[in-house]
C-alpha cells in the first residue's frame, strides 16, 4: 500500500494522547477486571471488537477522553503521504483520511451528512464514554462518544504473538473495520444488536461482518479517494489473512483447544474472508446486508 507523495493529510482526525495519563486503573468490563490469564484470550475475542466489544458490554463509568490539550506528533509531523509512507502512525492517518472521504461521499450521494469520527492514538490505557480501556482490548469504536481508540503498540503485539496485523494493509483492513462501526451507529444498526450478542447467527456477529464487508468496499474504492497511490493483491492477501486470523473459530481452537459456536462474536475465519471478499469484490455498500438470510 502505498501513498501519493504530495498528498495532503489531515492529521486533525486523529487526537493524539500518548505518553499521557489518562486516569483508571486499567480494564474494567461489566464492572470487574481480567486477572492476566484471561488477558490474552479477551485480547484475542475482542480483536476488531468496535460494536461486537466495549459498546455492547454492560455499561461501565461514563468518562470521556476529550481532545488533546496540546499538539500531538501526528499533527506536526504527518503532513504528507510522503510522511504516510514512512511513519506507521503518518500512515494511520491516511487510512483514516480516505476511509472518511469515501464514506463521506457514500453519505452525500444518500443526502445525507457524514460525521466525521477522531480516531484517538493512546498508550497503555485509556477513558472512554463506553469506560476505561487498556491496549489489551485492541482497535475498537466506541458508540457513546463515536471515536475509534487505538494504541499503535498493539500491531506489534499481533505480529509477534499471532503472525498477523504486521502489513500495512493488514493494519489499515483494522482501521477500515472499526470505521464501519461508525458508520453501522449511524445507520441505528448497533443499537438493534440488543441482547442478542452471541451465537453463529447473532446479530452481534452479523455487524461484525458487515463492518468487514465495509472495510472491503472502502478497500475497492481507496484509490478513488486520492490519498492512496495503488493497492495490490499482495496487500488484498494481506487483509485476507488478517481477517482469516482472527475468526472467532481459530482464536476459540489455539486458545481453548476446541470450537463452541455458540459463543461466537465475530464470525469464522472462512466468514470474515468472505464477507471482506465480497465487499472488494463488488465495492458497494449494498452488498453487505448481511442481516438478511444466511451468513
Amino acid at each position: 500500500m502505498r501513498f501519493r507523495r504530495r498528498a495532503r493529510l489531515d492529521p486533525g482526525q486523529v487526537t493524539d494522547v500518548r505518553g499521557r495519563r489518562m486516569g483508571g486503573r486499567g480494564l474494567a468490563v461489566g464492572g470487574g477486571g481480567l486477572g492476566l490469564g484471561a488477558i490474552v484470550v479477551y485480547l484475542l475475542i475482542t480483536l476488531l471488537s468496535g460494536g461486537g466489544g466495549l459498546g455492547q458490554l454492560a455499561p461501565l463509568e461514563d468518562q470521556q477522553v476529550g481532545q488533546g490539550d496540546s499538539p500531538g506528533v501526528v499533527s506536526e509531523e504527518c503532513r504528507t503521504g510522503a510522511d504516510a509512507n514512512e511513519r506507521q502512525d503518518c500512515r494511520i492517518v491516511g487510512v483514516v483520511n480516505s476511509v472518511q472521504e469515501f464514506w463521506n461521499g457514500v453519505f452525500e450521494r444518500s443526502d445525507e451528512q457524514y460525521p466525521y469520527a477522531d480516531t484517538v492514538f493512546f498508550t497503555d490505557q485509556v477513558q472512554t464514554a463506553c469506560g476505561a480501556a487498556s491496549s489489551q482490548v485492541g482497535p475498537f469504536y466506541c458508540p457513546a462518544d463515536q471515536q475509534v481508540y487505538i494504541d499503535l503498540g498493539f500491531f506489534d503485539e499481533l505480529q509477534s504473538r499471532f503472525g498477523a496485523g504486521g502489513a500495512p494493509f493488514a493494519q489499515a483492513y483494522v482501521i477500515a473495520h472499526e470505521y464501519g462501526h461508525h458508520v453501522q451507529n449511524q445507520l441505528g444498526v448497533l443499537e438493534s444488536i440488543g441482547n442478542d450478542r452471541q451465537g453463529p447467527e447473532s446479530r452481534a456477529v452479523r455487524a461484525e461482518l458487515q463492518a468487514d464487508c465495509y472495510a472491503g468496499v472502502w478497500a475497492a474504492n481507496a484509490v478513488d479517494t486520492g490519498q492512496i497511490e495503488r493497492l495490490t493483491q499482495e496487500d488484498i492477501n494481506a487483509g485476507l489473512d488478517a481477517a482469516t486470523a482472527i475468526g472467532d473459530d481459530r482464536i476459540q481452537e489455539e486458545t481453548q483447544g476446541q470450537v463452541n459456536p455458540e459463543t461466537w462474536t465475530h464470525g469464522s475465519s472462512e466468514q470474515r474472508r468472505r464477507w471482506f471478499s465480497r465487499g472488494y469484490e463488488e465495492g458497494r455498500p449494498a452488498v453487505c446486508d448481511t442481516f438478511s438470510g444466511s451468513i
